[in-house]
């Protein structure tokens, strides 16, 4: 057995074990979507690594006080973040119209109680696994907290958030500009973080042209500040 199959089974009898409504319980215990499957194995848990704050199948109460169920809610503190996997066929094009209204509705009551919302395209999962574990990255860096440590400078601790928030690797220049000083800086500022694990060169060889976060970084506790 994988290390990704241990942990999701833990994962999931601990949801199930603990879930608030009978409704939620059996929804888990028929087991989640081939397409939260593969968005688990192939996108979030080689880049996030565990399943820390993410709750599969989150009930939700709507205006009309029923229930509706998210594919995946992610809730660091008292943050509220959704993740949908988004099938083509039964959410374009076969979807009935009765369903796309009731989707659409699902979406606005989200963002209306103040949830991030972040559709993921299931086709995207194996066409394009780069680009969205990218916007997984980007999508957490959402939930970085600003709490005192002494553990990174804050300019090593603005560079992380600015690197989990873009979509593709930064220049040291691009750094310089967001941070407001010279380049010459930020390339301490970039080698620091590339020993401590935290960022890697996305180009470059003799002279590293950009930089982005470190598929193997820790991102099981919340960023801090210094």
């Amino acid at each position: 057995m994988s290390r990704f199959d241990e942990e999701y089974n833990h994962w999931m009898e601990q949801h199930i074990e603990g879930a608030e409504s009978s409704r939620r319980r059996e929804i888990l215990r028929k087991g989640l979507s081939r397409g939260s499957i593969d968005f688990l194995q192939h996108i979030w848990f080689p880049v996030i690594g565990h399943f820390d704050h993410l709750y599969p199948e989150y009930e939700i109460r709507d205006f009309n006080n029923g229930y509706r169920y998210l594919d995946f809610a992610y809730m660091p503190g008292n943050a509220k973040g959704c993740i949908e996997i988004q099938d083509y066929r039964s959410h374009a094009r076969d979807i009935e119209v009765g369903r796309f209204k009731d989707l659409c509705m699902k979406h606005s009551l989200l963002v209306l109680d103040d949830w991030l919302f972040l559709p993921i395209a299931y086709l995207s999962i194996h066409d394009d696994p780069g680009m969205i574990k990218q916007l997984v990255l980007s999508f957490i860096g959402k939930f970085l907290a600003n709490n005192v440590s002494s553990e990174l400078h804050w300019t090593e601790a603005e560079t992380l958030r600015f690197a989990r928030r873009l979509l593709r690797p930064f220049t040291p220049s691009e750094l310089a500009h967001h941070l407001s000083i010279k380049e010459n800086r930020t390339r301490v500022i970039l080698r620091g973080l590339i020993h401590k694990k935290q960022l890697e060169v996305a180009s470059g060889t003799i002279r590293y042209r950009t930089y982005q976060l470190c598929r193997n970084s820790d991102l099981r506790q919340p960023l801090i500040l210094q």
